[in-house]
């Protein structure tokens, strides 16, 4: 009993937190394995190219400021950003607070104080989570007035990666103006540079201690206290290996310059150009590493860009031009030609043409009038129209769609483990082979030559740092999520996207995936007069929310017949309904719905299969246990449904229809559009047992579908696909969203499904070969220190601009 209390009291929640401070695949690593020992965590997910944790969690057990507690514990941070507010309304201590508490009991909130004295409220919050906009909601529903407070020339909150940039900037240009001196003492020694010139104060020991000092200590200090980090929290990362090998080389050099105040001798074996140039080559990587993955979020950005940035409402009879984030559910809003739709909403006034090709990819403008919805960011082509918003902020279209893609990109795909297993135990095993390498040099290659051990050492460690294993996978997870995005194609997680390209059985459902959804009435077969027939069928489908049904009543409605209430309505799924109209029962539907009532309908079987033969839907009714007739409706296929079919017969895909529909109309449909198996006369909730009976026969299958109906379906099929904008259900069970309702997205989303995958699978390989060829190579002595920093920082850089030729792709 104890055990269901505590399982209805617990309340999971997912959030987001932006993460400074991880330079490796063993950071991220770490602070998910920190993250996961919490107790509440459910499920913690780090990723190293968006610097983003993603963090399932008992919000009854722990919450925000405990995760970001966690984070600085294990040495990072959880970016978080800092608001103020004029409070208006506080008339005591108590007033201030309730405020207070009010606030810090806000998912996100980090820590809020309220001072009564100056009527301000200072906020810490988590911007993945809340915004200003929420805050001041909270308060004005605790009684008190609030308005953000402002400075006039205070410019745009600036991207905290764009601050980090400059600030690498600015200590690599520091750190070059330093280098660049004993690099130039450095060449010197060359036989082939004797003809340079050096002047003598380069080559003293004490001027080059001068300029590495700040170098190591100043520009270094972020891999010193990383590496201290690190060691504190029992692991080992990037910041050691660098902080090993640079720090032995720069205090060799300075053991070797206190030599020479107890000897004459000229030395020539100092390192502090070797520690030196590494630290400024690093920073240089890590400064083109940070510019390459902020191009690879450029897919959100682009979906951002399309958002209007303010909208015209009605308010208190005043038309006023607000942010958009000020505007909520219910206001009335005004649009001119040319304009964006600012939200979701419903036309009550006026008519138009909307451009929604960034939603349907259909480039051919869309009439709308009262009464129809609109899609935000969508663009009002020709008329003036008013609209009721509908969906604001979070919930318009636009937003799931970023939502969809901003935790697609932050996900892993299964190829992601064996990189992060590696990075979990690689840093301590390449300190020990660096250990082994400076010995064996040191006693055997050249035994005594400490200084030629020491290099050997310093080599191997600083070209073994797993930076480019940890972004081998998260980079080309981003660039190919992005680009599908770009082209309608949603996936909902690195798993998803990478479990398409191994799918060799497609299931298409009919009616509005492989059809346009939108059947006509065709035909009227009765001995009654057809009027009151009509006016039967219409009343009795009135009710029900099937498309055959809306097909039926539009097509009576477009007769100008009279169409009545009905009463008892029943509806029957897989056979049709049942309802009383003027005291008649009526049924309406398949012959399985006849034969259930002991319906006679012998005589029509004739005509209902020459009906079925052409594609059409024959439906049968009867009235007081007796057929009277039937009606028939017609389904068109999509245009591009033939074509899509043939590309993914091309690709070696097996094409299956699957459908309620009688084998007749569904072959007539199927030979339409190219498919050879059929699966008819399928029941709502037998499409879910064709695609067991599938996956036991060894099938990989995607199953794509667009109703409530296909949920079931699409949520046990190895992938779900929900086509076109389709229903909230759909979407929600399926693993990928094709927002346009064109059958060649199934196609392209295989497609860049195989692209990605080959990608990260480049660039996983050269990771490895990197590493293991690149550590023989630097403990053989072939490579020298600065060398192997430069080959260290350029590797993860190469490995960035790999997966960004995924943006590049072509559907």
């Amino acid at each position: 009993m104890s055990e269901k209390v505590l399982a209805k009291s617990e309340k999971v929640l997912e959030n987001q937190f932006q993460v400074s401070g991880m330079t490796c695949a063993a950071c991220a690593l770490r602070i998910e394995k920190g993250l996961k020992k919490m107790d509440g965590v459910k499920e913690a997910n780090v990723n190293l190219a968006l610097e983003k944790a993603t963090v399932k969690y008992d919000a009854s057990v722990m919450g925000p400021a405990d995760i970001q507690k966690k984070v600085r514990a294990l040495g990072y941070d959880v970016v978080t950003s800092k608001a103020e507010f004029d409070v208006t309304g506080m008339t005591c201590a108590a007033c201030s607070t309730r405020i207070e508490k009010g606030l810090n009991k806000m998912e996100g909130v980090v820590h809020a104080t309220v001072n009564l004295a100056l009527e301000k409220a200072t906020v810490e919050f988590n911007p993945s989570i809340l915004s200003p906009k929420n805050m001041i909601q909270r308060i004005e529903k605790l009684g008190y007035g609030a308005i953000e407070k402002k400075e006039d020339n205070k410019e745009e909150a600036v991207d905290y990666r764009l601050k980090e940039i400059e600030k690498q900037q600015g200590k690599f240009v520091f750190s070059v103006i330093l280098s660049l001196p004993l690099l130039w003492a450095m060449v010197g020694h060359f036989s082939f540079t004797s003809f340079l010139y050096v002047p003598d104060a380069l080559m003293n020991p004490w001027f080059q201690m001068l300029l590495a000092t700040p170098v190591q200590f100043y520009i270094g200090k972020q891999f010193y206290i990383g590496a201290y980090k690190a060691l504190r929290n029992k692991s080992a990362n990037m910041d050691v290996l660098v902080a090993l090998g640079t720090s032995a080389a720069y205090f060799y050099s300075v053991y070797l310059a206190i030599l020479t105040l107890v000897s004459d001798e000229h030395l020539e074996g100092l390192y502090f150009e070797t520690s030196a140039i590494l630290i400024t080559l690093i920073i240089l990587g890590k400064l083109f590493e940070a510019k390459a993955k902020g191009r690879s979020s450029e897919a959100i950005k682009k979906l951002m860009g399309l958002q209007a940035k303010t909208a015209t409402v009605i308010r208190e009879g005043i038309e006023k031009e607000i942010p958009l984030e000020d505007v909520v559910a219910g206001d009335i809003v005004l649009v001119k030609p040319g304009e964006k739709i600012p939200v979701d909403g419903e036309i009550i006034e006026g008519r138009t043409a909307l451009d929604e090709s960034m939603i349907t990819g259909e480039s051919v403008p869309v009439d709308k009038t009262v009464g129809d919805t609109v899609i935000g960011a969508t663009i009002n082509k020709n008329g003036f129209i008013k609209l009721k918003a509908t969906k604001v902020g979070r919930d318009t279209a636009l937003a799931q769609i970023i939502k969809v893609v901003e935790e697609a990109q932050g996900s892993k795909a299964p190829i992601q483990r064996l990189a992060d297993s590696i990075s979990g135990v690689f840093v301590p095993i390449v300190v020990g082979i660096a250990v082994v390498t400076f010995l064996v040099w040191f006693i055997w290659v050249e035994p005594g030559n400490f200084a030629e051990a020491l290099e050997k050492m310093i080599a191997v460690l600083v070209i073994a740092c797993p930076c480019a294993l940890g972004l081998a996978t998260p980079t080309s997870i981003m660039a190919g999520s992005g680009r599908s995005a770009e082209y309608g194609i949603l996936f909902k997680g690195g798993e998803h996207l990478e479990m398409t390209h191994r799918i060799n059985t497609i299931i298409l459902d009919k009616t509005g995936t492989i059809t346009k959804g939108e059947p006509i009435l065709t035909d009227v077969i009765t001995d009654l007069d057809e009027t009151d027939f009509l006016s039967i069928v219409g009343s009795a489908e009135k009710q029900s929310e099937h498309p055959l049904a809306e097909a039926i009543v539009q097509g009576i409605k477009e007769k100008n017949i009279d169409i009545q209430d009905s009463t008892d309505f029943e509806s029957i799924p897989g056979f049709g309904i049942k309802a009383v109209i003027d005291g008649n029962e009526v049924l309406i539907g398949t012959r399985r719905l006849m034969y259930k009532f002991n319906v006679e309908i012998g005589d029509a079987l004739d005509k209902m299969e020459d009906l079925e033969k052409q594609g059409k839907t024959a439906i049968l009714a009867a009235i007081n246990g007796k057929y009277a007739g039937m009606v028939a409706v017609a389904d068109t296929i999509k245009e591009t449904s033939a074509q899509a079919i043939k590309r993914l017969k091309e690709l070696g895909l097996e094409v299956i229809m699957i459908t309620g529909d009688n084998k007749q109309t569904a072959m007539a449909i199927a030979t339409q559009a190219g498919i050879d198996q059929v699966i008819a006369e399928v029941l709502p909730e037998g499409k879910a047992e064709e695609v067991k009976k599938l996956q036991q026969q060894g099938k990989k299958v995607a199953m794509v579908g667009d109703g409530i109906n296909d949920a079931p379906a699409l949520a046990i099929a190895d992938i779900g696909m929900a086509i076109g904008t389709g229903t909230d259900v759909a979407m929600e069970a399926s693993d990928i969203t094709l927002i346009r309702g064109d059958l060649n997205s199934i196609a392209d989303a295989i497609y860049m499904s195989k692209k990605t995958i080959r990608n990260i699978k480049q660039n996983l390989f050269w990771a490895f070969a990197y590493n293991t060829l690149g550590i023989p190579f630097a403990a053989l002595g072939f490579l020298a220190p600065w060398l192997a920093g430069a080959a260290m920082a350029f590797s993860s850089v190469s490995v960035v601009l790999n997966a960004l030729r995924l943006q590049k792709v072509k559907l």
